[in-house]
């Protein structure tokens, strides 16, 4: 069994790419049925600001993997999760060859709960289970709240 995600990405530019700093790096992610998303490259690489970069994205999914499968395994052991708040840090660096790489994401997850449940355990379970924190050729922590 497989999944597959299917979403476009669109760029557009009038002269185009004459030189490095010439060219807009503002694009649109789309996918059916759902808003479009304005994205951009990082300010620090001549980007937009005020829209999402793939750095930040990236972040983003690893923090909502690890939401979703955190509320899943806690459903599954009968904890009631009230409130949950990430605010995870990736860091990037500069590669020998002269590129850029993650070296790594820290996730910040803050949660409420009723009950006294063992939440170390549950964070456990739940990056165990996150596709994306298993995909990834960084490390991936979680330091809870």
């Amino acid at each position: 069994m497989a999944h597959e995600y299917r979403l476009t990405v669109r760029w557009s530019d009038d002269p185009g790419t004459v030189d490095y700093r010439s060219y807009t790096r503002d694009h649109v992610v789309s996918a059916p049925g759902k808003p479009d998303l304005e994205g951009s490259a990082d300010r620090s690489f001549r980007g937009n600001a005020g829209r999402w970069n793939p750095e930040e994205l990236l972040l983003a999914a690893l923090s909502e993997c690890h939401l979703l499968s955190f509320l899943h395994v806690a459903a599954e052991a009968g904890v009631v999760v009230t409130s949950y708040v990430d605010e995870p840090v990736g860091r990037m660096t500069r590669d020998d060859d002269g590129g850029w790489s993650f070296a790594g994401v820290v996730l910040h997850p803050a949660v409420t709960s009723t009950g006294d449940a063992d939440l170390g355990e549950l964070h456990h379970a739940a990056h165990e289970a996150c596709f994306i924190a298993r995909s990834v050729a960084f490390p991936v922590t979680v330091e809870a709240q």
